[in-house]
């Protein structure tokens, strides 16, 4: 098992958390899973930056990011080096510190499930 580190999140996540997931599952279902409910309004298919999070460490374990998701990024709020698309960041054998960064790009939450 790995485990993924989330840091304090306003509303999301206000006191932050730790939990164990399985390698092989991407960042944006873990949190889900874990309920932290993350944005996601392209439904997980590589289409928005909603599910942009920062991996604070953990980053150089992860498999790289496509061209589609290098471009999709472009366009995150408050994007860094170690920006990810949490839809696309699949869990590896090494612990991740997650940030979910105080906004997103977009203007009316989505209000859906997984």
């Amino acid at each position: 098992m790995t485990q993924i580190i989330v840091l304090p999140h306003e509303e999301l996540c206000p006191k932050g958390t730790l939990f164990d997931v399985e390698p092989g599952t991407s960042v944006c279902d873990s949190l889900l899973d874990h309920g932290i409910p993350i944005e996601h309004a392209c439904e997980k298919s590589c289409a928005c930056t909603t599910c942009h999070v920062i991996v604070r460490e953990g980053f150089n374990s992860l498999v790289e990011a496509t061209e589609l998701e290098e471009d999709m990024l472009d366009k995150a709020w408050g994007l860094e080096s170690n920006s990810r698309l949490s839809c696309q960041t699949i869990v590896g054998l090494s612990d991740l510190v997650i940030e979910i960064p105080k906004y997103t790009i977009n203007m009316a939450k989505e209000g859906h499930g997984k």
